[in-house]
């Protein structure tokens, strides 16, 4: 047992779930530079964070992410343990490489409960090793990463990491440490209310597997002043936040959900998308028979501002829709979805039909972030070649 002893608060991520990601699934992948990933000369990656408490669908964005980028190879670096590799959290694709944070874990589980902190608690995290091998995959080195075991809770041997054209650092901390924000290209944070939290808790620990309600409250409690401490002020750094709410339309409605897009303003290679026109504030009701949507109904909203005191556009979208084909008539109302063509943000929902929140505004508003994150990786590689000729 690794053990260090440390001193403040934070609790582990949900391990990547390999198996999330659908496009293509090869669990025979060896290395990154077997898929023919190898950084152009003088390419520098584009470095993306994602923050998001355990439970929060970082899974399921990464889903949505990787399926925008395509590929024909999508899996765990060196195969995973069941295929012959080791176990991993580290995620790669044509094009990206997905690094769970939680490999940055000062001590291991046993570790913890000596020291009586969390994982939330930055204290429990190796900022310093973190900032290091950012800085090196930005510079196109390759890395020696730790590996955090979500099995049996071990720091495992290292692996071998090699810089890829897009890499997401994904989980509690990416905005934490300044040194660490100031290389990430885009940010984003998954925030989920107190409310939903709770409904989506119950729902699962109550309703499947049979906990009480006592015991469900408990745990949430006894980790909300961690999460409240070092993971909810990472917010304030974020690019682009979504919110996920109870819905406005109905409130003894526990399951319907509203999810605004909070898009900061000013942000280098991003452009908010918005409905109808832009710097207007609109609330639009779809007519049904162009999108149909089960009680309470379903409401949109757009328009400018203040989130943290900076300038920000919101996208909103409160209820659900029964026929996801429809969702191409929101599609012609939204401007800057930075698609390449009118349809391909409802194809990309219908790729990932069986994925959670894909009849509502969390699978919408993913896709958004993740086209708006494929318009950031181009305009920057453009910028650089641009600069190199």
């Amino acid at each position: 047992m690794k053990f260090i002893c440390v001193t403040s608060l934070f609790a582990s991520a949900a391990a990547f779930s390999s198996s999330a990601f659908a496009p293509k699934f090869n669990a025979g992948v060896k290395s990154t530079s077997a898929l023919d990933m190898a950084l152009a000369e003088g390419q520098t990656p584009v470095i993306i964070g994602v923050a998001a408490d355990s439970g929060c669908g970082k899974s399921t964005f990464m889903r949505r992410l990787t399926n925008i980028f395509g590929g024909d190879v999508v899996g765990p670096l060196g195969g995973g343990f069941d295929n012959g590799g080791w176990e991993t959290n580290t995620l790669v694709s044509d094009l990206t490489t997905v690094i769970c944070l939680d490999d940055y874990h000062l001590n291991d589980r046993q570790g913890r409960k000596e020291t009586g902190l969390t994982a939330l608690d930055t204290r429990e995290n190796n900022f310093d090793l973190m900032y290091e091998q950012v800085k090196a995959l930005k510079e196109g080195q390759s890395i020696s990463k730790p590996i955090y075991n979500h099995v049996n809770g071990t720091l495992d041997t290292p692996e071998d990491v090699e810089p890829t054209p897009i890499i997401i650092f994904e989980g509690l901390h990416p905005m934490h440490d300044e040194r660490v924000r100031d290389l990430l290209d885009f940010t984003l944070y998954l925030d989920i209310s107190d409310d939903v939290k709770l409904n989506w808790k119950i729902q699962r620990d109550m309703e499947e597997r049979g906990h009480s309600l006592e015991s469900i409250l408990a745990s949430i409690e006894a980790r909300k002043p961690d999460f409240d401490a070092y993971i909810a002020p990472q917010k304030e750094h974020a690019d682009l936040i979504i919110e996920v709410l109870p819905t406005d339309l109905d409130k003894e409605d526990k399951k319907t959900l509203k999810v605004r897009n909070i898009q900061k303003v000013g942000v280098p290679s991003f452009d908010p998308a918005f409905i109808f026109d832009e710097g207007s504030t609109i609330s639009w009701v779809p007519p049904a028979d162009k999108l149909a949507s089960p009680a309470p109904g379903i409401k949109m909203a757009s328009g400018p501002e203040e989130y943290y005191g900076k300038p920000v556009q919101v996208v909103e979208m409160d209820g659900s829709f029964d026929n996801l084909q429809e969702l191409v008539y929101v599609e012609s109302a939204l401007k800057n979805t930075n698609t390449k063509y009118y349809g391909e943000l409802t194809q990309a929902m219908l790729k990932l039909a069986d994925a959670p929140g894909s009849n509502n505004g969390t699978g919408l508003m993913q896709t958004l972030a993740a086209f708006a994150i494929r318009s950031i990786y181009e305009k920057k590689t453009a910028e650089a070649k641009l600069a190199q000729s």
